[in-house]
């Protein structure tokens, strides 16, 4: 059993906390709403007053938070996990922030005495659930090794991919590749249903078909029906889209459909849509071409 800490406690880190749980490990947890202590104590989990106090409490603490100003607002100040951080303790941030924002962490960590990975996911809530996250993991070699069985225990592929800030360099190509398909099925069933096919037959020949990746197959449904929790965001992707158009121009590399499927979010999200399932692009390009969504 490992001592571990948890610092966001959203819809996916709860339940990934949730399975850290159910696997024997004592977790102390904090989220900045109060309202998910009542929570993690009926997951049988404990509740700390800061980012700091987890941090203290813990051997090792992941932290999962939306974005790089919530991922600063947790790291900095007195309270900070920063100030709860010492020798021979371990972060893991799971959270999806620029390569960069990662990179200068970790160097914060280390002159802690600590040390860091960054580990983001793939995978939905959905997944979390089944145990089937797939992991990719930035660090030093060694701290890698010790951690993988802790990994190991949130999500069944557990993937090494080089030093700080290179995992989160591949999560942001896996995140470009994910928006850009869900437009592309998007395309593919406006086109068939301007022409005359039903929705719902575009739907069930594509997600059969040579294009009928993971991703075809549980986003085809949305179009269908957009789900009334989304898996993920468009605000979310925008924001996993934004950081990986600012990693291109970075590396100098051209991402043409990316620079589109932005566009589309922006869209959404101008319509007051940005709370919805990202496959709201759907509607978006429908509306364009004169279908009704």
């Amino acid at each position: 059993m490992a001592n571990l800490g948890f610092i966001g406690l959203g819809a996916m880190g709860s339940r990934i906390t949730k399975r850290l749980l159910a696997r024997g490990h004592a977790v102390t947890g904090y989220d900045l709403f109060p309202a998910k202590q009542s929570e993690l104590a009926a997951m049988g989990g404990t509740w700390a007053s800061s980012p700091r106090a987890v941090c203290e409490a813990a051997d090792t603490t992941f932290v999962m938070v939306t974005n790089t100003a919530a991922l600063e607002g947790a790291s900095q100040g007195p309270d900070g996990l920063l100030a709860g951080l010492g020798a021979g303790k371990l972060l893991i941030d799971m959270s999806t922030v620029g390569p960069a924002t990662s990179r200068a962490l970790a160097a914060k960590v280390r002159e802690k005495g600590a040390d860091m990975l960054d580990a983001p996911v793939s995978g939905s809530i959905s997944m979390v659930e089944q145990g089937k996250l797939s992991i990719m993991v930035g660090g030093h070699r060694a701290t890698f090794d010790s951690a993988k069985p802790l990994l190991e225990d949130i999500g069944q592929k557990v993937t090494y991919i080089g030093e700080n800030g290179l995992a989160l360099s591949m999560k942001l190509a896996t995140n470009i590749s994910i928006a850009v398909q869900m437009l592309a099925l998007a395309e593919s069933v406006v086109l068939a249903e301007k022409a005359g096919v039903a929705r719902e037959t575009a739907i069930e020949v594509l997600t059969n078909s040579a294009i009928a990746s993971p991703l075809v197959q549980y986003k085809g449904p949305c179009v269908l029906k957009m789900p009334e929790q989304p898996m993920f965001s468009a605000n979310m992707m925008q924001k996993d889209v934004t950081l990986a158009l600012e990693l291109a121009r970075e590396v100098q590399v051209t991402l043409p459909t990316g620079a589109v499927v932005n566009e589309f979010l922006s869209s959404a999200r101008a319509q007051g849509l940005g709370e919805q399932d990202f496959a709201i692009v759907y509607k978006v390009l429908a509306q364009l071409s004169g279908v009704k969504a």
